[in-house]
């Protein structure tokens, strides 16, 4: 099953406290974005679903930025980005 992001969370201010819930992430995560690329590099099988680009702050194109590079690295990520 997919696991759904609003992109309009994921804003400086709380885009890691909310990937890390969302996307289970380990409690050594450590909330920046190098970390978040290392995280998502070691995910097995997953789907991610990010709603609502178009309505996103700046900040969300550096975050994508970083899950479309996670994506290209494991081959077991698949990453989706709706406007």
């Amino acid at each position: 099953m997919p696991i759904q992001l609003d992109a309009r969370r994921m804003g400086r201010d709380e885009v890691h406290a909310y990937v890390k819930e969302k996307l289970s992430l380990p409690a050594w995560y450590g909330n920046n974005l190098d970390a978040l690329y290392d995280c998502l590099t070691d995910l097995p099988e997953t789907v991610v679903v990010i709603e609502h680009a178009a309505q996103a702050d700046d900040y969300f194109r550096r975050v994508q930025r970083v899950f479309r590079a996670a994506e290209r690295e494991n081959t077991a990520l698949t990453v989706h980005i709706i406007k």
